[in-house]
């Protein structure tokens, strides 16, 4: 018995249907290397972007407020977002007020905000976190400026996304909304990760 093409059109639609349903299922569970926090990169994060030829990690001797030697890799094992900043950069200041409230909403055990000042002096930085009264921000002065050459950014604010290995997931170059919707989801979503 031959089937008519309006019937077999019939029958062949759900199968259709099905096939798509699961490639967009099995495309959304794609967890990828960095390129899959760029779904993320809408929004107030549309300036996020990851890097194929991302850069080390730097491996920069930082200065706590207490004199404490401080580096990335005292974070591994959380995700961290790391702010390159100073007073001087208008959008830089713009922006860490934000920073701050990220950090207070989400910072703990699996992620962190660390901002590393790029000022000529500690007491600039300090000055700076009272009179703003920034209350769950680390102050980390980078007192030899290495940091600006070793992660190749053309300027300040930039804010560099690392996975819990000290891996780039991604960056912004640009002032960001850091206490929006679209960043906490994106940092959500970094943190499931997992890796």
């Amino acid at each position: 018995m031959k089937m008519s093409p309006l019937k077999a059109g019939l029958i062949a639609m759900p199968v259709f249907g099905l096939l798509a349903f699961l490639y967009v299922v099995f495309s959304a569970m794609d967890k990828g290397d960095a390129g899959g926090l760029d779904s993320y990169a809408r929004g107030a994060m549309r300036n996020f972007v990851s890097r194929d030829d991302a850069p080390a990690q730097p491996d920069v001797a930082y200065v706590d407020e207490n004199g404490e030697e401080v580096r990335l890799s005292d974070y591994r094992g959380q995700v961290i977002l790391v702010n390159f900043w100073a007073t001087w950069c208008g959008p830089c200041v713009e922006e860490m007020p934000a920073l701050d409230r990220l950090q207070g909403e989400l910072g703990g055990g699996d992620f962190q905000v660390v901002t590393v000042s790029l000022d000529r002096s500690m007491d600039d930085v300090l000055a700076f976190f009272e009179r703003i009264d920034l209350e769950h921000l680390p102050i980390i002065h980078d007192t030899n400026l290495a940091s600006f050459s070793r992660i190749q950014t053309p300027g300040l604010p930039t804010s560099i996304l690392y996975d819990r290995q000290g891996r780039e997931l991604g960056r912004v170059t640009a002032p960001a909304e850091w206490d929006s919707e679209d960043a906490k989801a994106l940092i959500r979503a970094a943190i499931a990760r997992g890796v």
